[in-house]
């Protein structure tokens, strides 16, 4: 195919930095892009091989899985077949008895992101480096705009994207309407690569959209073939609860959960589907953390309509107890929205993601460290909102859903990594390993264990959501962009190493739409000639 010709995707051998955590009050610390050399701790490597061989591993793609090598030229997949003979100069990594399986991509985070009176701590060099540690290497931000301009936005998140060590895409919200903004999309779409637009339904008072405007919106998606996303929460109905804690006193953690319960996110999807389908355009549901929403998804989607639900790794295996913790700064770490449900909510979550009801999964990382969240002592709707996922979504996922039996190792890549290229339209040059596809590529041993700790993460922040959680499956190698980037526990990364993904419209999301478009046309039998007499 003449997407894959290799010549379109090389990428230039450069230098790459190992990177070693700094502790400074229990918080990991990068080195400078500005400084990067002779920074004490950060130690300037040897350009390394542009040509891997990865032999005796267990290839797992989303359709198959066989035993073979893969030889990696240039950053690009050249070969996956048994027995691959090379000559001295290859970097050969054996992965005998491991898994070899496409690096993940993460469809939800936000990075550098300005909110709520405060920027979240991660850039998109800490945040990427922390992923790519963690087997993920690609991720799509979310790009905020700026006054409602989506051009000023878009320039605003290229120069906060310079710094990056790995491959990342964007989304686009549209937090106002008008003739302008419409025009913006198309320009977004036709010339920046950008196939996706949010709307939040929720943040009344800032990024909250109305009924009327989400129209506007799902119409112009369509016509450009973008996928419209929805943050599904009544912002109407959260704004009462919120006055509503607050007169009765309850103004830590816990009354950002009362605030806004489950059936405020079930209502706002019922609603955003609806509409979606009234148009009939694709729909997909950022963080699914209910019951009620995934029912509301299961239902349209038994019904023929296009949804896609993306739960993130916090609402499938934490539940809201720590929000009624008696210290504010151990419940403060937690608040996110929507908010972490009761238990029984993540595990019916995680069933609907064994059964295909809801089909990727995320992490919303947005993160904050201790003193950012501390805005909140005393009135829980000035708490940051945001937890942190990049580094631990590809063990977690291992180790809940694959590790217990509930999926298997062909569904693990599905739901990490070829979902989300092919919803985003841009399978099969990622989201797997086939030749001509980027060598963007995990070795994942699932004899081997983890465990996370805020001391040993690669974040900026000084906390971490998964504090002490051990399990099986280890991600021991990645490799981004033809690149050994993370090797025996060692981090070797650089900043600006990372490349923009351009995204083209009308993924397969959208086929025979407009077909559909056309039997409904034709079901009106209208409009009835009459008599004016």
């Amino acid at each position: 195919m003449e997407f894959f010709l290799r010549a379109q995707f090389l990428i230039p051998l450069i230098s790459v930095l190992a990177l070693f955590p700094l502790s400074e009050s229990n918080n990991n610390q990068f080195c400078d892009a500005t400084n990067i050399y002779g920074n004490s701790g950060c130690d300037v490597m040897s350009s390394v091989s542009s040509k891997i061989l990865i032999k005796g591993g267990t290839v797992v793609n989303a359709h198959h899985k066989e035993v073979a090598d893969v030889y990696i030229e240039d950053g690009t997949i050249v070969a996956v077949q048994p027995n691959i003979k090379v000559g001295d100069d290859i970097k050969v990594i054996d992965a005998t008895g491991k898994f070899v399986m496409p690096g993940g991509i993460d469809p939800h985070t936000h990075l550098a992101m300005e909110f709520m009176g405060s920027e979240t701590i991660d850039d998109f060099f800490s945040g990427q480096a922390a992923a790519l540690a963690g087997g993920t290497t690609m991720h799509i931000d979310f790009v905020i705009p700026v006054d409602g301009s989506l051009s000023a936005g878009y320039e605003a998140y290229v120069e906060k994207a310079k710094r990056s060590c790995m491959d990342y895409g964007f989304h686009m919200a549209i937090t106002k309407w008008n003739e302008t903004v419409s025009e913006e999309m198309e320009i977004m779409v036709k010339e920046k690569g950008i196939n996706s637009f949010k709307f939040f339904l929720a943040y009344k008072g800032s990024f909250m959209v109305n009924d009327e405007l989400l129209m506007e919106g799902l119409k112009k998606c369509k016509s450009l073939g973008a996928l419209a996303m929805v943050h599904a929460e009544n912002g109407d109905a959260v704004f009462e609860g919120q006055k509503r804690m607050i007169e009765l006193g309850i103004t830590g953690p816990e009354g950002h959960a009362l605030s806004r319960p489950p059936v405020l996110e079930g209502e706002a999807t019922a609603r955003a589907i609806r509409l979606a389908s009234f148009v009939n355009t694709p729909l997909y549901v950022v963080h699914v953390m209910s019951i009620n929403a995934m029912e509301e998804i299961a239902r349209a989607r038994k019904s023929g309509q296009r949804v896609v639900g993306e739960p993130v790794v916090s609402g499938l295996l934490l539940n809201d107890s720590v929000l009624w913790d008696p210290d504010f700064h151990f419940a403060a770490r937690y608040v996110m929205s929507p908010p972490i449900r009761a238990a029984g909510h993540g595990t019916a979550l995680q069933a609907a993601l064994a059964a295909g009801v809801l089909q990727l999964v995320g992490t919303d990382h947005c993160t904050f460290n201790s003193t950012q969240k501390a805005l909140g002592i005393g009135d829980f709707r000035k708490i940051p909102n945001g937890v942190n996922g990049m580094e631990e979504r590809m063990h977690l996922v291992w180790d809940t859903m694959v590790a217990s039996g509930q999926i298997s190792v062909t569904d693990y890549v599905r739901i990490t990594s070829t979902e989300c290229a092919r919803i985003f339209n841009i399978y099969p040059r990622k989201g797997a390993i086939l030749v001509g596809s980027d060598a963007d590529i995990i070795i994942l041993n699932p004899n081997s264990s983890f465990k996370i700790s805020s001391k040993s993460h690669h974040y900026r922040t000084d906390t971490n959501v998964y504090e002490g959680w051990t399990g099986k499956g280890k991600v021991e190698t990645t490799i981004a962009g033809g690149r050994v980037v993370w090797e025996n526990d060692e981090l070797k990364v650089i900043p600006g190493a990372g490349k923009y993904i351009e995204m083209p419209p009308f993924s397969y999301l959208f086929d025979g739409i407009d077909k559909a478009d056309a039997k409904y046309l034709s079901s009106l039998r209208a409009p009835v000639k009459r008599s004016t007499t």
